[in-house]
């Protein structure tokens, strides 16, 4: 019989059509270091959720996975040179993701020598954990599940899914919020709040980081927790 976090993965395997990634069913062809690059993804996606269900965590909803954090982590926002312990001199420790296996990164060396680094990432993680929270009481998520890049610049690029992936991703979303039951919902951002308000969840909302939010959004969320 299958966990309902393996049947939540069953439900990421179908990607929505278009310029969309799947780094837990597909392998990015350029990037990738490994054959069995999204078989790593999946099961470190696998034991972030795992090690969380029993605690009833608060949900960060973003928009959607990025190429720098997502895309070779497998987690959302969540970097590789967090789980290569890249990140300890900001007080970021690779166990604070995961402790059931061992953290990996997906993209080739070359590419990036530390593994990539997702600014939002860090500043989300470090925030969270700078207010003492345990690592084991928050997860993050994304309204919008996979990876849409902008197929002029290819992999490596970030869009805004259409609104038509956004309705693409809602069962998914849906599905995640029944396995986690989250104690509270934080969208971060309008889009996040916007579709997590049409999947018919109570929630708050604090501003997106990038683009000069960070102050906004490590007050606001501070407020809220």
């Amino acid at each position: 019989m299958k966990s309902g976090v393996d049947e939540l993965l069953d439900s990421l395997r179908k990607t929505p059509s278009g310029p969309v990634f799947n780094p837990w069913w597909e392998s990015d062809r350029e990037n990738d270091d490994y054959s069995n690059s999204a078989e790593i993804r999946r099961h470190q996606l696998k034991f972030y959720i795992n090690e969380r269900l029993e605690r009833k965590p608060f949900l960060l909803l973003g928009e959607a996975l990025g190429y720098q954090g997502g895309h070779f982590s497998g987690i959302a926002m969540t970097s590789e040179r967090l789980l290569l312990g890249h990140l300890e001199n900001r007080g970021l420790k690779p166990e604070f993701v995961f402790i059931g296996m061992q953290p990996s990164r997906t993209s080739r060396v070359e590419i990036r020598k530390d593994g990539f680094s997702e600014p939002t990432a860090t500043i989300v993680w470090n925030h969270l954990i700078g207010l003492g929270l345990n690592p084991y009481d928050f997860i993050i998520w994304n309204a919008f599940a996979w990876h849409p890049y902008n197929p002029q610049k290819g992999m490596l690029s970030n869009r805004t899914p259409t609104p038509a992936e956004f309705s693409l991703g809602k069962p998914v979303l849906q599905k995640f919020i029944k396995l986690v039951e989250p104690r509270q919902i934080v969208a971060v951002g309008e889009k996040a709040s916007l579709l997590i308000s049409e999947a018919g969840y109570e929630h708050q909302k604090v501003r997106h980081p990038a683009n000069g939010g960070a102050g906004k959004f490590r007050e606001q969320l501070s407020a809220l927790l």
